[in-house]
């Protein structure tokens, strides 16, 4: 089951292109199921452009109705089945469904895309609130609020302010959750809330810009991970090598990894050239809030660094427990592309069990 992912500010820079979309986003599910809910795919005139449900019966079947809404600039709301063989494959299917929010007008809430993506470049975390008016027919009217972390009551709104405990949970455990108005809407409709706590997605900090590196900002980009490299070669912290996804800084190892804005959503990879390099860029560190700080190196460099960062007071047995070192998870890794699978696979380890305290801390 893949995590869903921010695709939201996508949206408003294509409706800043004047482009025609469709919006889909599953906003329940329920046994086995391909997606999570908050999971969404972005369909333009020529099918889809970015995102995913999931793939196979699922998506192709969201994917004829999205067409269709973006025709009629009409908005679905419906349940989908995931029972029995896929026909076209000749292959069992999941054993679950899921209702699927299908809104062809997306455009028509540009002020709420423009809020929501401010946020994300500041990395503020908020809430994505999603009115649902739906009827018999399952077509649908779709409304839409972001509430930023810093939000007053007043741009809540009556309706959302009944929510409030429903909202601090589904933030707290950063966990869609959909709702059920039971006392607005008429006989024949239903009035469904969909809140979608949205953070800005978690810092990797990769020192060193050598093959390794490379390879795990690679991986890293894929799973969501907001990447900046740190080296002193800039022949090496080059954009060609990195691609534009990747934020570099050129610059004196130590400093610039002391200086770099690390909180508790921020990892470290230590991955540079050599073993003076690693103890700068630890030293720069190992004091710090990062949830997760990582050494490449054999058992014998680590145990020597260790040795050597005790004895001259740099960290005490506490701070050095915490460090991932050597690095990753032990995969049998031998080639550069699989040291970085290690290295994403504990990185990946790692978010999971923060994501799971925070759930717990929910219940």
């Amino acid at each position: 089951m893949n995590e869903r992912k921010n695709i939201y500010p996508e949206v408003l820079r294509r409706l800043e292109r004047q482009e025609t979309l469709v919006l889909a986003t599953i906003v329940e599910a329920q046994g086995a199921t391909p997606q999570v809910p908050g999971a969404s795919a972005l369909f333009g005139e020529r099918g889809l452009l970015v995102g995913t449900l999931g793939g196979g019966i699922l998506e192709a079947d969201a994917e004829k109705r999205a067409s269709l809404c973006l025709i009629n600039r009409s908005s679905l709301c419906y349940r989908f089945e995931l029972q029995g063989e896929d026909l076209a494959a000749g292959e069992p299917i999941c054993g679950g469904f899921v209702w699927i929010l299908v809104d062809g007008s997306p455009g028509d809430r540009r002020e709420t895309w423009r809020r929501l993506a401010d946020a994300h470049l500041a990395r503020r975390s908020g809430i994505l609130v999603t009115q649902i008016d739906r009827r018999p027919d399952d077509q649908a009217e779709v409304k839409r609020l972001w509430l930023d972390e810093k939000a007053s009551d007043l741009e809540a709104g009556s309706a959302v302010r009944r929510f409030t405990r429903e909202l601090a949970q589904a933030n707290r455990q950063e966990k869609p959750m959909l709702l059920k108005d039971k006392g607005t809407a008429p006989q024949d409709h239903q009035t469904l809330y969909f809140l979608e706590p949205i953070a800005p997605p978690p810092r990797l900090l990769i020192v060193g810009a050598g093959h390794v590196g490379q390879a795990v900002a690679r991986q890293a980009e894929w799973l969501d991970f907001e990447v900046t490299v740190i080296d002193d070669r800039p022949e090496y912290a080059s954009q060609e090598r990195f691609g534009e996804g990747t934020a570099l800084i050129v610059a004196d190892i130590e400093p610039a990894v002391r200086e770099f804005p690390v909180s508790a959503d921020t990892y470290i990879v230590i991955v540079t050239r050599g073993h003076s390099h690693d103890a700068e860029a630890l030293k720069s560190c190992i004091h710090s809030a990062a949830s997760y700080i990582g050494m490449i190196g054999s058992r014998h460099k680590v145990a020597l660094m260790r040795e050597r960062f005790l004895s001259a007071g740099w960290a005490s047995a506490q701070e050095w427990e915490r460090i991932h070192a050597p690095i990753g998870l032990k995969l049998g890794s031998r080639t550069v592309e699989e040291i970085a699978v290690s290295i994403a696979a504990e990185l990946v380890q790692v978010r999971s069990r923060i994501r799971e305290m925070k759930a717990g801390e929910g219940l």
